[in-house]
C-alpha cells in the first residue's frame, strides 16, 4: 500500500490552494508522484539520476595554453592633492 502524504506549506501550481498536494514514491516505477486533492493537478517526476551533460569548452573553463607575457610592475596610487574629500 503506497502511503500518501501531504506536503506542508506547498501551493498547488494551478489553484494556487495551500496545503493540498500530497505526494507518494512508486519505487518499482522510480517515480515520484504529487497532486492537489482541490482541483485535481498531478505531476510527476523520475527518481533516477541522470548523467549531467558535459561543459560547452569556453574561454574560461579552459587553461591558457602559456603563461601571459607582461612584465611585473608595481604601481603607486597618489591621491589627487587638489581633491578635498578625504
Amino acid at each position: 500500500m503506497t502511503v500518501k502524504r501531504f506536503i506542508a506549506g506547498a501551493v498547488c501550481p494551478r489553484c494556487s490552494e495551500m496545503d493540498k498536494i500530497r505526494a507518494w514514491r512508486d519505487d518499482d516505477a522510480e517515480k515520484q508522484y504529487r497532486e492537489c486533492i482541490s482541483c485535481g493537478y498531478t505531476d510527476e517526476q523520475s527518481t533516477t539520476v541522470q548523467a549531467q551533460p558535459t561543459e560547452i569548452p569556453t574561454r574560461v573553463n579552459t587553461p591558457h595554453s602559456s603563461a601571459p607575457q607582461a612584465e611585473e610592475m608595481v604601481i603607486n596610487f597618489i591621491p589627487n592633492p587638489s581633491s578635498t574629500k578625504h
